[in-house]
């Protein structure tokens, strides 16, 4: 018997997707994500950052990134295991999180106002 998704029927986290926000902001497109799947996570997250630093000359001056890097991973992930579960319990239980520290991580990268629609 092959292994069928749960949809997400219910909770906030149903509107919850990183994939739609980008598309609706313009930022993204199914082609996009096509050619952005083929990348590896290192390839991508080592062009983002060569084209940040390309104005300048591929310089970052004053920005930490080799240090930044942990709390970068952690915004990203957790965006991810909002966008792909049903509910924040879910997603701290994902993340093998105790509740407290899921929503002190919550307020830290203000994750929900990143997937509230900006008019």
């Amino acid at each position: 018997m092959a292994w069928n998704k749960k949809r997400k029927l219910f909770g906030k986290n149903a509107y919850y997707s990183i994939s739609k926000k980008l598309r609706r902001e313009g930022k993204s497109s199914e082609e996009f994500e096509l050619m952005l799947n083929g990348l590896s996570l290192e390839d991508v997250i080592a062009l983002k950052l060569e084209l940040a630093t390309r104005p300048f000359g591929g310089k970052a001056f004053g920005i930490p990134i080799w240090y930044s890097m942990r709390e970068i991973a952690q915004d990203a992930v957790l965006k991810m295991a909002l966008s792909t579960t049903r509910s924040k319990k879910e997603a701290a239980r994902f993340l093998g999180l105790i509740p407290q520290d899921f929503r002190k991580l919550m307020k830290k990268y203000k994750t929900e106002s990143f997937f509230e629609e900006k008019d």
